[in-house]
């Protein structure tokens, strides 16, 4: 962030509804916020909760806990208090951000709308490597709430998410889902520290992002199933937008009708839709792209990070076109790509599954059919 700040101090690093910051501003607004965090006791590897909506503040508190060497913990703002109170009592968190002081009695807390005074400092800290970058939250399959914890620490290049997801600095990005998601927080965060230009929606609305496509000439975006048929539907009924400055459309989380994969094709062209599967534990992930898939109708693809297979109730692995549970395994020499607190992993002879079912085709490309446990999806969460 100080290297970019220094390179192009003036350059808008993200863009929410009518206000901006500018790559200078991020960077001393961080700063200053993560001296607050210090005087509020929060040192190494602590857990910060940080429990705001979408937009310039989320980020800034995010950085913040990161140059003291903290663990943020991304949560909704709209998480009932009992919820909540469950995954900070797990972590031990050492500050809550966003929150009133009032529900969690006994925890140090910095309310929305916070702002340090100016009489508090800018400049840059000490360097310090938060002991894992990232620690969001699940229920998932479980019920009960769980920690997905990084399993690195918060050094790396952001090369890893330009050679994977495609995208460049030049990149305009739109981010469309809620932060404390796995996909939108990494994938903005990745494209913050490339120095794109983040433009970041309060919440899903259909026509909202199509106008802002056109309006910002987005280049590079992820969506989920349920945002591409809402989104479809206006496009439809005559809300049409250009969609030409869309260089790169992902979508992931579950699975896409494939008539409604077919329309995006045809609408962007096939190079531009991509698709992956993996989870929020990235221990191994599969990616599909559009010529491929019209070549493998309903895959998500062949795993390019890691290596998965589809075990039968024995334990074996399923034959071609077999349904099975998925199971996964990380690169070799990758290292642990994520620890859980609060659950233990469901694993078989050094594999893990995250629950879902499938079957592989004869060329090795897996196909989603179900969970191993029921689970309720309600606009697209």
């Amino acid at each position: 962030m100080a290297r970019l700040a220094g390179e192009a101090p003036d350059f808008v690093a993200i863009s929410h509804g009518d206000d901006v910051v500018t790559r200078r501003t991020l960077e001393r607004r961080s700063n200053r916020l993560a001296r607050v965090y210090l005087g509020e006791g929060v040192t190494f590897g602590d857990y910060v909760v940080i429990a705001l909506p979408n937009g310039i503040d989320f980020y800034v508190a995010f950085f913040a806990a990161l140059k003291v060497g903290a663990v943020p913990i991304p949560l909704s703002y709209r998480l009932p208090i009992t919820e909540r109170q469950a995954i900070i009592d797990l972590a031990k968190a050492a500050l809550l951000v966003g929150v009133n002081a009032g529900d969690h009695p006994g925890y140090a807390v910095l309310p929305s709308g916070f702002e340090p005074d100016d009489s508090v400092s800018d400049e840059p800290l000490p360097e310090v490597i938060s002991p894992a970058w990232k620690a969001p939250t699940s229920g998932g399959s479980t019920g009960q709430p769980k920690i997905i914890r990084a399993g690195a620490g918060a050094e790396a290049s952001p090369a890893i998410n330009q050679l994977l997801f495609r995208y460049t600095s030049a990149d305009t990005q739109l981010v469309v889902a809620p932060l404390y998601h796995n996909s939108s927080l990494s994938m903005s965060v990745g494209g913050l520290l490339l120095g794109q230009h983040i433009v970041v929606m309060d919440k899903f609305d259909a026509g909202e992002t199509l106008r802002l496509i056109e309006k910002h000439r987005i280049t590079w975006l992820m969506l989920v199933p349920t945002m591409m048929h809402r989104m479809y539907r206006v496009i439809e009924s005559g809300g049409a937008r250009d969609l030409s400055s869309i260089r790169i459309l992902w979508h992931a989380a579950s699975k896409c009708p494939e008539w409604l994969k077919e329309k995006w094709i045809e609408m962007l062209g096939p190079e531009k839709v991509l698709e992956l599967y993996g989870g929020t534990e990235s221990i191994a992930m599969t990616v599909i792209t559009g010529e491929e898939w019209l070549r493998h109708r309903g895959s998500v693809g062949r795993p390019i990070v890691g290596d998965m297979k589809v075990l039968d109730a024995n334990g074996e692995e399923a034959p071609a076109g077999e349904i099975g549970e998925i199971y996964m395994k990380g690169s070799e020499g990758m290292g642990l790509s994520y620890e859980y607190v609060g659950a233990e992993a469901r694993s078989l002879n050094g594999w893990e599954t995250l629950g879902d079912l499938g079957w592989k085709d004869e060329d090795g490309y897996l196909y989603i059919s179900d969970r191993r446990v029921d689970m309720i999806v309600t606009g697209g969460a």
